[in-house]
């Protein structure tokens, strides 16, 4: 078994850190508050392991956690206009914890604000699960959520993700590292690589406005390897190329040689460069964020694939973070 260790007590009761190790060397640390990835760790080609997450050495940051840093988001990630929704002909309001004026990352009371229970555990994996009670922040019936986590070789840093609802929900659920992969202070240095040829076009709260378009002749175009000092800001949807399992994005770090590659069930990549990160020690642009999920606003965007959970159906994710030496 993965050591196992108080990591202090939150308003629901103590929180748990598991240490797992992976083939190769590369180490996790997971928590159960928030079924946060505290820490990640990968070698590089000297034998020294490289930290590529941020993380906080206590709990405090993690109890409030505006920039939702490692932790499991959901029920629905990213924002829903106006914090409410209609399905089946029942509308719902939910939390409106983005200004009064939408739902971010399932409100403020959501999957990333509770205690998650251990159900299963080995020395290179661990399983939580949490479950959400009918009417938790607005939200329609009794979501139960499985979440595992896993070190592969590659080494790679795998999450499964699974839930299951008693009445229909909207259910997008999608996992917050933020990821540097030298330890700098900013990630102007990393180079990034996106599979998508579109982008979701957004409103200045970041709300969607119609279809996906053409990333051809813009800033955003980033299907060749590119260099995080040269492009705009980004808190950005691509629309991945291909189906199934896909590849999404790689980020490379010329200063550790050290590349990490993702590939996801997901549709679609939500890239943000944490440009208003601001939770000591860390500042704008210290970690980028890839976030795989389905498309923001889909509850209220018929056009967009349907994203609603019915009873006797599940929904199921799997992302991996593979890492290489370039």
């Amino acid at each position: 078994m993965g050591e196992d260790e108080g990591f202090g007590q939150s308003p629901e009761g103590p929180v748990r850190r598991l240490r797992l190790s992976g083939h190769g060397g590369a180490t996790a640390e997971v928590l159960t508050w928030g079924a946060a990835l505290r820490d990640l760790r990968v070698p590089l080609r000297d034998g020294r392991r490289q930290p590529v997450t941020l993380g906080f050495d206590n709990l405090a940051p993690y109890l409030d956690n505006p920039g939702y840093v490692g932790v499991l988001v959901g029920r629905v990630a990213n924002r829903i206009s106006g914090g409410r929704f209609t399905l089946d002909g029942h509308s719902y309001d939910l939390d409106r914890n983005e200004g009064g004026r939408a739902t971010l990352h399932g409100g403020a009371g959501g999957i990333s604000r509770r205690l998650w229970a251990v159900v299963d555990q080995s020395p290179s994996s661990v399983t939580l699960e949490l479950v959400s009670a009918d009417g938790d922040q607005g939200f329609p019936g009794r979501l139960t959520t499985r979440c595992r986590y896993a070190l592969e070789p590659g080494p790679s840093f795998v999450v499964d993700l699974h839930a299951t609802c008693d009445r229909p929900c909207p259910v997008n659920l999608t996992q917050h590292a933020y990821f540097n992969l030298d330890g700098s202070a900013d990630i102007s240095g990393h180079r990034l690589t996106v599979h998508a040829g579109h982008v979701l076009p957004v409103d200045a709260a970041l709300i969607p406005t119609g279809a996906p378009v053409p990333v051809d002749g813009t800033a955003l175009d980033l299907r060749q390897p590119t260099g995080l000092d040269r492009t705009p800001p980004l808190d950005t949807c691509y629309v991945l190329d291909g189906d199934a399992t896909r590849p999404a994005a790689r980020l490379e770090s010329p200063r550790t040689g050290l590349a990490m590659e993702v590939v996801t069930t997901k549709p679609t990549l939500q890239v943000y460069d944490a440009r208003h990160l601001s939770m000591a020690p860390f500042g704008p642009r210290a970690g980028l964020c890839l976030e795989t999920q389905f498309l923001p606003d889909s509850p209220n965007r018929p056009e967009f694939p349907d994203i609603t959970l019915r009873p006797g159906s599940s929904y199921r994710q799997r992302t991996a973070f593979r890492f290489a030496w370039m």
